[in-house]
């Protein structure tokens, strides 16, 4: 191309136009034969060439930079003027607006339209996303094709989506939200009549305490629930990380949320909350998100535009509804402690919920770090046992390195571990209660390649305190800190209404409001480059011109290699300033609010307890609990095969290290032929019940077995030898106390199998007679010690089977079997019930 020629790039040329415009002459070969060696003449070393190319390149990326902020400012102005903004990725309809509820709110159940070509299977689960409400608009949880929508979707499950509009409801509180969430899930219910599973609730960020908050006071319209990145306990942190959890500390407490609020007459703008999360990484909210479009301008800007519809999209919330946040569960940390109450006096206590949580966060998130996600359990729960009591299954997972927004936002997330726990929610609905974590590895094929139906395999593992402890780093010199907070956020914010807040509620009107919302900063860093702006008027012009006769230079550029290790420093810096930042910020914090002088002002020195209590066993669940034993009591020696066979896969796996999703698949796949037509929602209550026998009296419990057992022929038992076999196989050998515990139930099946009647038999003479008894008697013994010890094949052999016969006819009858074989009978019922290693030397149980 000739640059003298075209007046565009004249433009933009310098004052040494031609000479520059010369130099691209010589360095495009293809303009002048022999340019290139003309070039190397001047220019021998390639100096020239390449600076006239990285500045030609850097002038096009400018161009085109300019024109993608333009269009993102249009992009803004557009979304902003819709009334049901939303980045949502699938077609919906409304069925309940929320506004038409008893107590309105702004928020809006939606069925989700499947993609042509995808199949709904409307005997599955329903799976309803609850979007968060923290200051961007809602649709997060359905952005793209590779979503937690997405997945559903593609998995087979009806979908539904709550999400809201832009401006509350005059009065919306935070129980008016919650009351509505509970409404959608109860109609999602009636909606599907075909399937007795409750949905599947997924949660992300704020939207994961709100539905925890909905489960505790409505736990029966929850299904399985799915946390992520939702931050429940707030105190918690490591130190040196969780710059967040200081800032209510160094802003004095709440009342700065109280003047923003009457600042917006009313209304609080989300553009502070996305600005609280902008200020945690500089780098990349000045430079390194910018840069990296500017780099890859050509490739990067659809990425980029689509992203940024979503985090631009900001949404006011109601006074009312953020004072309740902050005071109550940013600065209060009252949510993981049972001490909400509301309105009409129930207890929000999250040990009332009954499904089973996942709990998915990352050690990269800087937002909801895993001790803010974790920590409520330890909050709420003395140990493993307690969450047991509560009948409660908790699953976490730690995810190494994704951000806040990844967890639900990154594609390959959605599709490794969402799309697990999507997968495997019916397991995870049956696993007995208790805390569990999970890890996700690759599928690994081969003779169980029909047990994996995706790329990655979920093992879940059982956990401890102690070991729960490691993520959650409680420290309790800590809590008094933030008791301390929250004392002196209640002070401010009494002065605060007492003497400021009735100026500033007289001065302030709907109108100012509104402008100064318009006004906030990042509010105008998108209005200011969109073509509402006289100066970008050439922008498109110049950039279709651009696009035309683009020029990139290749990585190896000198000088594009100076430009990527000059914007490396520059992350650096800024990340060190951050660092800077939020050390001396947590050494202040705790310097301060750790004088023992303040902490006695406000009342809290010397206490022990101090707000961070846990809170205790209520009188009428204690009750419950022995109620629910006594119950049980009487099922021990109720059931049948099912129950024993149940009875027996519980009591070896609960010895085992861990267990996988492939256990279940195929003890699923097994069901039907143990017990047909048999619900998951019932095949989830007699596990559970099984559990809760063993847990409450595990000896009587497996000497229960052979009476469940009872009426079974041989063919029956070893049927359900080799069923439990099949199931254990599947996720590899059993360990060593497993398959101790294995041969343990082995025993105890034996000793079910039946007898053959014995004969009445005449007695041939005096001295005969007198021989078969003692004969008897020494065989009378015998087959039960045989009993005991572990079968080696699963099916008993022909030979096997005649000779076993042959020792019962030789047995005499009833009235002829002395006292003392009866002794005998006894002492090896008792032998056989103790379990036996392979060489047949008996052991004792295994302790658990």
């Amino acid at each position: 191309m000739n640059l003298l020629a075209n007046p565009l790039a004249n433009a933009m040329l310098p004052a040494s136009a031609f000479t520059s415009a010369w130099l691209q002459q010589q360095n495009d070969s293809t303009t002048i034969p022999g340019g290139e060696a003309i070039a190397s003449l001047f220019d021998p070393f390639g100096f020239g060439r390449a600076a006239f190319g990285y500045w030609r390149d850097s002038m096009e990326r400018s161009v085109l930079y300019l024109d993608v902020m333009r269009e993102r400012g249009n992009q803004y102005l557009e979304h902003m003027e819709q009334t049901k903004p939303s980045v949502l990725g699938f077609d919906t309809e409304v069925l309940i607006d929320g506004r038409t509820l008893p107590r309105p709110t702004n928020y809006e159940l939606l069925r989700v339209l499947p993609h042509e070509g995808t199949e709904i299977d409307l005997q599955k689960r329903p799976f309803v996303v609850v979007d968060p409400r923290a200051g961007h608009g809602p649709g997060i949880g359905g952005f793209k094709p590779d979503s937690e929508l997405g997945v559903a979707l593609k998995a087979g499950h009806p979908c539904y989506f709550i999400g809201f509009l832009p401006f509350p409801e005059p009065g919306q509180t935070v129980e008016d939200v919650v009351e509505s969430e509970v409404a959608f899930l109860r109609h999602v219910i009636e909606l599907h009549p075909e399937t007795t599973e409750k949905p599947m609730v997924v949660g992300n960020c704020q939207a994961g305490w709100q539905i925890m908050m909905a489960a505790a006071l409505e736990p029966e319209v929850f299904g399985p629930i799915l946390i992520a990145g939702a931050p429940l306990s707030y105190w918690a942190g490591e130190h040196g990380k969780a710059p967040m959890r200081y800032t209510g500390g160094m802003a004095g407490g709440s009342w700065i949320t109280a003047l923003t609020s009457d600042i917006g007459d009313g209304l609080f703008d989300g553009a502070w909350l996305v600005q609280n999360f902008e200020r945690l990484n500089p780098a990349n909210t000045y430079w390194k998100k910018q840069y990296h479009l500017y780099d890859n301008v050509d490739t990067e800007a659809g990425r980029y535009l689509d992203f940024e519809r979503w985090w631009g999209g900001h949404v006011v919330l109601g006074g009312e509804e953020i004072q309740y946040i902050v005071d109550n569960l940013f600065v209060g940390n009252r949510l993981s402690t049972a001490q909400l109450v509301t309105h009409d006096g129930r207890r929000i206590d999250l040990r009332n919920v009954r499904s089973p949580v996942v709990v998915f966060c990352s050690r990269g998130d800087d937002i909801t770090p895993p001790p803010q996600a974790l920590g409520w359990i330890r909050d709420l729960y003395e140990n493993e046992d307690d969450i047991i009591a509560h009948e409660q299954t908790i699953v976490y997972c730690q995810h190494d390195t994704t951000g806040h927004l990844g967890i639900f936002v990154s594609g390959s997330v959605s599709r490794k571990e969402h799309t697990e726990f999507t997968a495997n929610m019916d397991y995870i609905d049956v696993l007995p209660p208790g805390l569990y974590e999970t890890s996700i590895s690759p599928a690994e094929k081969g003779e169980d390649a029909e047990l994996f139906e995706r790329d990655y395999l979920l093992e879940f593992m059982p956990r401890d305190f102690a070991e729960l402890d490691r993520a959650v780093m409680h420290k309790p010199e800590d809590d008094r800190r933030f008791a301390t907070v929250a004392r002196i956020s209640e002070i401010n914010l009494g002065l605060y209404r007492l003497f400021m807040q009735p100026w500033i509620k007289a001065v302030m009107t709907p109108e100012a409001a509104r402008f100064i919302r318009r006004m906030h900063p990042i509010r105008l860093g998108y209005k200011l480059l969109s073509d509402r702006n006289p100066l970008s008027v050439p922008l498109p012009v110049m950039a279709e011109a651009v696009r035309k006769n683009r020029h990139p230079v290749s990585q190896d550029n000198l000088f594009k290699a100076l430009e990527t290790m000059g914007s490396g420093q520059l992350v650096a810096s800024l990340n060190a300033m951050r660092d800077l930042r939020d050390s001396s910020t947590e050494k202040m914090f705790m310097d301060v609010y750790g004088q023992p002088l303040l902490q006695a002002a406000v009342g809290l020195y010397g206490d022990a307890h101090v707000h961070r209590r846990r809170p205790g066993a209520e009188p009428e669940h204690r009750r419950f609990i022995e109620q629910r034993q006594a119950e049980l009591r009487e099922k021990i020696a109720q059931g049948s095969a099912h129950e024993a066979v149940m009875r027996s896969l519980i009591y070896v796996l609960g010895g085992a290290p861990a267990t996988d999703e492939r256990n279940f698949k195929r003890l699923r796949a097994s069901r039907a032929e143990l017990e047909p037509g048999i619900k998951l929602s019932d095949f989830k209550s007699l596990v559970r019940e099984r559990f809760f026998i063993l847990k409450l009296d595990r000896e009587q419990a497996l000497n229960s077995l052979p009476t469940l057992l009872a009426g079974s022929s041989n063919d029956d038992i070893d049927g359900y030898i080799s069923h439990l076999e099949h199931v254990f196989a599947a996720s590899g050998d059993l360990s060593e106390h497993a398959a101790e515990r294995f041969v343990q139930i082995k025993a105890l099946f034996d000793r079910a199998r039946p007898r053959k009647p014995m004969e009445n038999k005449p007695v041939a003479s005096k001295s005969a007679a007198a021989s078969n008894s003692a004969a008897t008697a020494k065989s009378a013994a015998k087959p039960k010690a045989v009993a005991a010890k572990p079968r080696e094949t699963q099916a008993v052999t022909p030979a096997a089977a005649a000779k076993e016969q042959s020792v019962v006819d030789e047995q005499p009858s009833a009235k002829e079997v002395s006292s003392k074989s009866a002794t005998t009978n006894e002492s090896a019922n008792e032998a056989a019930a103790k379990p036996t290693s392979a060489t047949g030397r008996k052991k004792t149980p295994p302790k658990r």
